[in-house]
């Protein structure tokens, strides 16, 4: 048995690789998802962090503001923790080719790379993540899909050396308003 161990961990390893989502998958899919175009003025986003283990360990919301000036996307994202903890980032977002992505962020290590096709977009990158007092580079395998009615589902695989050690699950909703922003409209209608 122990010599077959090997042969099995080698058939294992191929399947598990002929399994993996492409982006090409979802080409002539709909509704056609294209970030500039959902990210251009407001949006908000609801999302988790779990562990690898399945375990819920955040939740956060997101207000989005993005302006789309021909050739970049600056999206602004504020982060809400349920923990009270907030924080900003800004990305730039580069259209290079047909539904090819360029985007950077200041905690983003180099470069974002992204493929959009049909319904859905893939992002790769590294990200100095904030851990207790250290900041640690990890890797994100980012999947978003557009869905009717302007939800957006996006998944991200999140590693460290290649391992998963979590995945974030966020849901969009484009046009929602700020949650400072319905509070503000109350204020004014009083």
């Amino acid at each position: 048995m122990t010599r077959r161990l090997p042969y099995l961990i080698v058939v294992l390893l191929i399947l598990g690789a002929c399994s993996s989502m492409k982006i090409d998958d979802f080409t002539g899919t709909g509704p056609d998802f294209r970030p500039e175009t959902y990210f251009a003025g407001q949006s908000r986003a609801w999302g988790m962090f779990e562990d690898r283990f399945g375990n819920l360990k955040r939740e956060f919301t997101v207000d989005l503001q993005g302006d789309w000036d021909g050739s970049t996307l600056t999206l602004t994202e504020d982060f809400e923790y349920a923990d009270g903890e907030k924080e900003q980032r800004i990305w730039r977002i580069t259209k290079t080719g047909d539904g090819i992505y360029e985007g950077r962020a200041d905690d983003v290590v180099g470069i974002a790379n992204g493929i959009a096709r049909g319904k859905a977009l893939n992002w790769s990158y590294d990200l100095m993540l904030n851990i207790g007092d250290s900041r640690v580079k990890v890797r994100f395998d980012d999947w978003m899909f557009l869905q009717p009615d302007g939800v957006l589902i996006n998944k991200a695989d999140v590693s460290k050396f290649g391992i998963t050690i979590g995945t974030v699950t966020l849901f969009f909703k484009k046009g929602a308003q700020p949650k400072n922003a319905s509070s503000d409209r109350r204020k004014t209608a009083a």
